[in-house]
């Protein structure tokens, strides 16, 4: 049997990829005494791979595929590129096959922000001439300060980055969700380097096997369901004809709602897909509309 070799971030991105698969419809069982997780599906054989790490592994063939954010990619494609690459930089081409719009904390995207102590005279990246900037993105950094005509010294940063400035870095670059723990510890932002979210990558010769690209492409569409169908429910309910167009008019829906014939011919149901936070105030209106037997349910998936 065939097997797909894919790559599940390991560390902040970890639960959250676990939990978006179990939408998906697969199981994906992490112990915390291994690397490789069990999954339901006997056609693919998973392995957890920090995110920094996952580009190269992708690349040099290691994994079929994984998942890992653009941050990463960058980083990786600025090493290989030569923006602070290493001697031995090496791999082939990665494919990107799924924008997955989901992080840690939340279903957005994150940034990795250029900060400064509050009090710093810097008030733009420009002024950082000569600085030094601590960060974990130490290549995909660089490339930025290079593109702006900047000379810097960015040093990589082994954690508790936001503590660095002023004594030990000029300013740091570090990712962020809310900005909370910049805030925290006194730090302003100037600029963003970059804006990030998780993306399905998969070595180029892997994808020349047909097999492994339709596995690949099947996964791709049950992800990106399962991420269309969050903080998503149906809404089912029943409407005499004659009421029918004041019920539509409080309807949002993802296309247009459903409408279909009931046994009696004065009454039609009406099925609709809308946003869960709008469900408190809608079913109030639906019913004040003479909407009758109103059913809201969960969504799994939403295949577009």
């Amino acid at each position: 049997m065939k097997k797909l070799r894919l790559g599940i971030p390991k560390g902040s991105l970890q639960d959250a990829t676990i939990q978006l698969f179990a939408r998906a419809g697969f199981n994906i069982y992490a112990s915390m005494r291994s690397y490789f997780p069990a999954i339901d599906d006997p056609e693919i054989e998973c392995m957890l791979i920090r995110a920094q790490e996952m580009a190269r592994y992708v690349s040099d063939g290691v994994l079929d595929a994984g998942l890992t954010g653009q941050d990463w990619i960058a980083e990786h494609v600025a090493g290989a590129s030569g923006v602070g690459a290493p001697a031995n930089a090496k791999g082939g081409a990665i494919v990107p096959l799924a924008d997955l719009v989901y992080a840690k904390q939340s279903f957005g995207k994150v940034r990795w922000v250029l900060a400064v102590p509050e009090e710093s005279h810097y008030q733009k990246a420009q002024d950082l001439e000569g600085a030094t900037i601590a960060t974990e993105l130490v290549r995909a950094t660089q490339a930025y300060f290079t593109r702006l005509g900047v000379n810097v010294n960015v040093e990589f940063s082994w954690g508790a980055t936001e503590v660095k400035p002023p004594t030990l870095a000029d300013a740091i670059v570090e990712v962020t969700e809310t900005g909370s723990s910049l805030r925290a510890n006194r730090l302003r932002i100037i600029d963003t380097v970059m804006e990030s979210n998780t993306q399905l990558i998969a070595n180029e010769r892997a994808l020349s096997d047909e097999w492994t690209k339709t596995k690949l492409e099947n996964i791709a569409l049950l992800l990106k369901a399962a991420i269309e169908a969050h903080g998503r429910v149906g809404i089912m309910l029943n409407v005499r004809s004659g009421d029918l167009a004041a019920v539509l008019a409080l309807l949002p829906a993802l296309q247009r709602p459903t409408i279909s014939p009931l046994s009696d011919n004065e009454w039609v149901a009406v099925n609709t897909i809308i946003e869960e936070r709008t469900v408190r105030d809608l079913i109030p209106r639906l019913k004040a509309a003479r909407a009758q037997g109103i059913v809201e349910y969960p969504l799994n998936k939403i295949v577009l």
